[in-house]
């Protein structure tokens, strides 16, 4: 049998797992799930949050960690109720990711459309390096050689 080195945490994935782990349970408090990926020159990060008005939804973009923040108030609720299970709650959440790439926060833009938020925040325009070629001299007495030796 080989034996296999054990890595704790292969990806920033399996860290926010393990955090998410650690947190309250469900019913105290709530963690949306966030898709970030790339789409022509920006980065589109998707988190369902159903039931919250967008008015109550709060997005920041600090450096290069997007911050979403929402809450949802509690509304009258009929006390004569026998309930068997009662898992809506209200409440407020937090979530921030660290994003892949620098990014220009004043540009970015959000919808919210059926549950779903999706942010899209543009690539910043990064400089292209640029190659210099070095010209190679010899000075007085030494010789220069590029060939291998033998």
């Amino acid at each position: 049998m080989a034996i296999i080195k054990w890595t704790p945490f292969d990806s920033w994935e399996d860290m926010e797992q393990l955090w998410r782990n650690f947190q309250l349970p469900a019913e105290k408090s709530f963690v949306p799930a966030m898709d970030v990926y790339k789409e022509k020159d920006s980065l589109v990060v998707k988190t369902p949050i159903v039931d919250f008005d967008p008015k109550n939804i709060d997005i920041e973009i600090k450096g290069n960690v997007l911050t979403v923040k929402g809450k949802t108030e509690k509304k009258s609720e009929v006390e004569e109720k026998n309930y068997y299970r009662k898992e809506i709650k209200s409440g407020s959440f937090s979530r921030s990711v660290l994003l892949p790439a620098e990014v220009q926060e004043d540009k970015s833009k959000a919808e919210y459309l059926d549950g779903i938020l999706k942010i899209t925040v543009p690539l910043a325009k990064i400089a292209k390096t640029k190659t210099v070629k070095v010209a190679v001299k010899k000075s007085k007495g030494e010789k220069v050689s590029l060939q291998k030796k033998k």
